[in-house]
């Protein structure tokens, strides 16, 4: 994580509970393309589906009735919205919305056949530990979806962000963070890459977790005669 400003906990929970108010109004409708994208491809999909950074709970009724939702969020102030939300729209495919951290997530490995953190990467004080925890608690089979910022190194949009840098903490997070830094590392295979509206600012990262080995034959091969 060479060049990335560390961002501590404490400084999250700060901008998360600044920003709960406002979100929905302010960087909901920026980040709204790449989170339609996401959830057309969930929705495509099967059984029980892991929010991670589930925020406000914008994407909740988006997501189609025959899929089991759960959702988690570091910050009480958001998920107090995404709870009002659940309440009003009477969603009753949404299970539970956790406060949990990202990066210790309380789940059995391989609970949920499709996990999804949209724009988290960059507002978590360790993204390689986060997308370790979204590996694990997926089933084989399963997808992994990631929606982000992630910087780049030429141009104007390079230089804003390389002068943003310092600024992080205040913003809570990471405008110089890179796909690497999570593509370099993950297990799973990367199975599509895709630029998202406005300006390709953000893109979508889509993993796909080995399935497991079938398993061996209970009865044992006999010996030729």
């Amino acid at each position: 994580m060479s060049g990335i400003v560390r961002i501590d906990e404490q400084s999250v929970l700060k901008a998360y509970a600044r920003w709960a108010p406002v979100y929905d109004f302010s960087f909901g409708p920026i980040a709204d393309s790449g989170r339609k994208r996401a959830i057309d491809i969930i929705n495509r999909r099967e059984g029980s589906l892991l929010e991670v950074g589930v925020g406000t709970g914008v994407a909740l009724p988006r997501y189609a009735p025959h899929l089991t939702v759960t959702g988690i969020d570091l910050s009480p102030d958001m998920l107090r919205i995404a709870r009002e939300r659940v309440r009003e729209r009477g969603l009753t495919n949404i299970e539970a919305l956790y406060e949990m951290d990202a990066s210790q997530l309380r789940f059995e490995d391989g609970a949920f056949d499709t996990v999804v953190a949209m724009y988290v990467m960059t507002v978590v004080p360790d993204p390689i530990q986060v997308l370790k925890e979204l590996e694990r608690v997926c089933a084989p089979g399963g997808e992994v979806l990631i929606v982000n910022h992630f910087a780049q190194d030429h141009g104007l949009r390079g230089w804003v962000e390389s002068f943003m840098a310092p600024a992080a903490r205040a913003l809570g997070w990471h405008p110089d963070f890179r796909a690497e830094t999570i593509t370099d590392v993950a297990t799973l295979e990367l199975v599509d890459t895709v630029k998202l509206k406005p300006f390709g600012l953000f893109t979508m990262l889509r993993f796909q977790k080995p399935a497991a080995p079938e398993a061996a034959s209970a009865e044992p091969a006999q010996p030729a005669a």
